[in-house]
């Protein structure tokens, strides 16, 4: 079926950006750290229980765990905790505005129950799941003539009405960020992605030292003005899981609440997408939806053998778990409130569209109203993503880079 994103729609406007011409992928500030084959140092990595992050490669190895599906094996992953200490226990993020995510949408959290230890390896018990998602249909991302809006675009993963990644386990209040990133005990398919997430590019189920885990394609994008790589697991919207190889998972949609942020009762946190800035392979300003749809090779599936090949729409995270400040560091959520944002004719024509890397620099562009929502609408957020972070490339995101002088 067709992806009904009403944002797309509403996005279909005069794209005014400049485009340069192709040339090869060069995102020199994601490769700095690191050559090719050489992963960050450990203190880098922010999500504890990843390991051999690449960033030139775009991939981390990240443990993953089994679970069950009504006598269906299902394998997911643990990046986030709502409480403290069970969080670093696990090595995961500590997200406690999650905590928050039964307001008014209950259906957001999976309720699951444990099953018996497995007396094996680490005698984990197994989580028995009420909702997964459907991995068998295909991806589709086709560019339009401009590249964005897209001439089709469809997820290749579809979470069923019971799915969530965010889990509690009955008898406890904690919410876990679990995604399910793969079904059934193999062979899996990480070309294609009929059984598996479509970030997921290698898979090995062995119970030895380091445990099953998983090989991820990461996303690239800012937090602070700091080069930072992330997953990207579900969205609430069919257009943006398409883009972003996620899981589509419309129920999200319904999570405490829109344009939310930092307010009482809030689950989400800010992440700063752009509709229309500057395209070009060799273009240090290319960031947003058009320059991904036409340079980020959209189209193709992900593999191990193409990773580094593959771009995103280079996104701008708010509240990161590095940061120096506790009220902003534990302000954290995966769960993050998309900002659609356009240049208007007049950035464009003055030089403001270039690409932007901190969350205060943005707001206040858009209380000088160089940047609207689509169309022209007012700005603020349109849907949700689950993008838990995995690590900074070169130094610590510590605080914004500027003030937000127009308290937006």
């Amino acid at each position: 079926m067709k992806a009904k994103s009403f944002w797309f729609k509403r996005a279909a406007i005069s794209l005014a950006a400049a485009g340069l011409g192709a040339v090869a992928l060069s995102p020199a500030l994601f490769s700095k750290a690191a050559a090719e084959g050489q992963y960050l140092a450990a203190d880098h990595i922010v999500l504890k229980s990843a390991r051999d992050v690449d960033p030139k490669a775009q991939t981390a190895v990240i443990p993953i765990h089994k679970g069950n599906f009504q006598g269906k094996t299902v394998w997911y992953i643990i990046t986030d905790a709502s409480d403290y200490g069970i969080a670093h226990d696990l090595n995961a993020l500590y997200a406690p505005k999650l905590a928050n995510l039964p307001i008014g949408c209950p259906e957001c959290v999976q309720d699951v129950t444990l099953g018996r230890p497995t007396g094996k390896f680490n005698n984990e018990a197994i989580v028995n799941f009420a909702g997964i998602p459907d991995f068998s249909k295909h991806r589709i991302f086709t560019p339009g003539p401009g590249g964005f809006p897209p001439a089709a675009a469809n997820p290749g993963a579809v979470g069923d009405s019971k799915y969530s990644p965010y889990i509690r386990i009955a008898g406890s209040p904690i919410i876990y960020n679990a995604p399910i990133i793969a079904i059934g005990d193999g062979p899996f398919d990480v070309t294609t992605h009929t059984n598996t997430q479509g970030r997921v590019l290698a898979i090995d189920t062995t119970q030895d030292d380091d445990g099953p885990e998983a090989t991820f394609l990461l996303a690239r994008g800012f937090d602070s003005g700091e080069p930072i790589l992330y997953l990207s697991t579900e969205a609430s919207d069919p257009g943006a899981a398409a883009i972003e190889r996620a899981t589509y998972v419309p129920l999200l949609a319904k999570a405490p609440f829109q344009s939310g942020d930092d307010n009482l009762g809030s689950a989400r946190e800010r992440i700063f997408v752009f509709i229309n800035g500057q395209t070009g392979r060799g273009n240090q300003n290319a960031q947003g939806l058009q320059y991904v749809a036409k340079d980020g090779n959209l189209d193709k599936d992900a593999t191990l053998a193409n990773s580094s090949t593959l771009d995103t729409s280079v996104n701008v995270q708010g509240d990161f778990p590095s940061l120096d400040d506790p009220r902003h560091a534990n302000a954290y959520s995966p769960l993050w409130d998309v900002q659609l944002g356009q240049w208007t004719d007049k950035a464009v024509s003055d030089g403001k569209n270039t690409r932007q890397t901190d969350e205060n620099e943005i707001l206040n562009l858009v209380g000088q109203g160089y940047i609207t929502g689509p169309g022209g609408s007012p700005y603020g957020g349109v849907f949700v993503v689950n993008c838990p972070p995995v690590a900074y490339v070169n130094n610590r995101p510590s605080a914004d880079k500027a003030e937000n002088v127009f308290n937006r």
